[in-house]
């Protein structure tokens, strides 16, 4: 009987590190990243005052490519189509991209890379013509 519970003991402990290193994986499948930007800026269709705010691809084995942003108490603002884009050197933080805008105009986030990846999403705004 004791090499039984002993047996039972590693099996479930086994499980255990299963449900736990799944559970750590899952910020690198959404790519949930925390940002916090102390001037407005803008992703398509949205104004983002300053603060803090969650990007995350949405939860979709189908389309890797959609972006959605909360704000800190979770709540949703957008979500996003994007393209996927790539970069020379994977770096090892968060990096953003954005768009050179006037004075007093927020600035339109381009590109977002998670940490460690070479590939990121371009966020695809309309362009005006007359």
């Amino acid at each position: 009987m004791k090499v039984n519970r002993g047996l039972l003991a590693i099996v479930l402990m086994s499980c255990v590190g299963v449900v736990v290193a799944r559970t750590a994986a899952a910020d690198e499948w959404n790519k949930k990243t925390v940002l916090t930007f102390s001037q407005d800026v803008e992703i398509p269709g949205t104004l983002l005052p300053a603060g803090t705010y969650v990007f995350r691809l949405a939860d979709s084995s189908t389309n890797r490519h959609v972006v959605q942003v909360f704000d800190q108490a979770g709540r949703i603002l957008a979500t996003v189509l994007t393209i996927p884009t790539a970069r020379r050197i994977a770096a090892g933080g968060s990096r953003i991209t954005f768009d050179e805008q006037p004075t007093g105009v927020p600035f339109p986030i381009t590109t977002w890379f998670y940490p460690g990846d070479r590939g990121g999403e371009e966020f695809i705004y309309r362009t005006h013509t007359n």
